[in-house]
């Protein structure tokens, strides 16, 4: 059993648990570090003052978390969002992202925003840190390849593409 709810100050213990496995053995993320949990806090109600921010759980606990951000920062693209979604790494292929991915689209819809874009490391081959299923959960999700910048983010001895997938939510007038 599972439920989708809004982030709270509470989670930020759990929600930066799922995050630093991402940090310390993968290269989904470019960060290099772990965020204190005091700037981890405050990066998630700054998003919620004007974002949502939501995190499922299952069987009550947190098995994973996703918000949506500025794309860009400048007020032409109020209409459009960057989206961010991590899972309990022992959690994936069980349908929660598709769950909380879904949660966090009719919200954004419900907020007039138009369109969706995700940032995702890719690798060139796949390795042990980095796989193409995040690119291939959002195709499945209905985004579509926007663009590809290649060998831009160096980590853990190697050199890792970035694409970007869009997805339009709404009707543009």
């Amino acid at each position: 059993m599972f439920q989708i709810r809004t982030a709270v100050p509470e989670d930020t213990e759990a929600l930066l648990e799922i995050y630093s496995y991402y940090v310390k053995n993968t290269a989904i993320t470019f960060d290099y570090d772990v965020p204190l949990p005091e700037e981890f806090r405050a990066k998630m109600l700054h998003t919620l003052e004007h974002y949502p921010y939501l995190v499922i759980e299952q069987d009550g606990r947190i098995a994973g978390y996703a918000y949506a951000g500025p794309f860009v920062g400048r007020a032409a693209y109020d209409h459009s969002c960057e989206m961010t979604i991590y899972l309990d790494h022992a959690e994936h292929r069980h349908g929660l992202g598709r769950q909380l991915y879904t949660a966090l689209e009719e919200e954004l819809k419900n907020r007039g925003k138009l369109n969706l874009y995700a940032c995702i490391g890719y690798p060139d081959p796949e390795d042990e840190y980095l796989t193409k299923n995040s690119a291939e959960f959002h195709a499945h999700m209905g985004y579509t390849l926007a663009g590809r910048f290649r060998k831009c983010g160096y980590k853990f001895g190697r050199w890792y593409d970035m694409v970007w997938m869009e997805k339009m939510i709404g009707e543009h007038r």
